[in-house]
């Protein structure tokens, strides 16, 4: 494994370094792939949202990181989204092989908790720094909406793993 460039904090999850949405557990009002556009939503539909659980649990996205590194700076934006906001978010994450982008639901429900969850309020750019947890180089994500609603974005900041 690779050192992290101490100095430059770059957003890993962006869609030109190669940042994927992977799969969800539910897309039933909008897209995975709205979460990592640039900007933030134009309105609801420009985000991703699910149904309403009826049942217990709650919905997550997997996401693949366009570049490994150091998580240090976590954003989620609830923008537009005022009676259908999550409760709550939490991320789990891993550092996988390259070629491992399917089937990944299984796997992630024993990855490492990144961040603890958070409350959320509507219509808010939400920032975490001091919540994350160090837990080395990532390439893959796990967004976590306690227990549904919609997300505008979502972004991950940190410093990249040098080959």
């Amino acid at each position: 494994m690779g050192n992290t460039n101490s100095d430059e904090m770059i957003e890993l999850s962006a869609r030109e370094f190669g940042g994927l949405a992977l799969e969800s557990s539910d897309e039933h009002y909008g897209s995975i792939h709205n979460l990592l556009k640039p900007d933030r939503g134009n309105d609801m539909g420009d985000g991703w949202e699910t149904r309403r659980r009826r049942e217990p649990g709650y919905d997550w996205v997997i996401l693949k990181l366009g570049r490994t590194g150091v998580i240090k700076k976590i954003e989620i934006d609830t923008a537009y989204f005022k009676g259908n906001f999550p409760h709550q978010v939490s991320v789990n994450a891993a550092h996988l092989p390259k070629d491992c982008n399917k089937n990944m639901a299984p796997r992630s429900l024993y990855w490492e908790e990144l961040l603890a969850p958070q409350y959320l309020q509507m219509d808010k750019q939400h920032f975490f720094q001091d919540e994350i947890k160090d837990i080395g180089p990532l390439s893959h994500i796990r967004v976590n909406i306690h227990p549904d609603g919609g997300l505008s974005r979502v972004r991950f900041f940190g410093q990249m793993l040098q080959p």
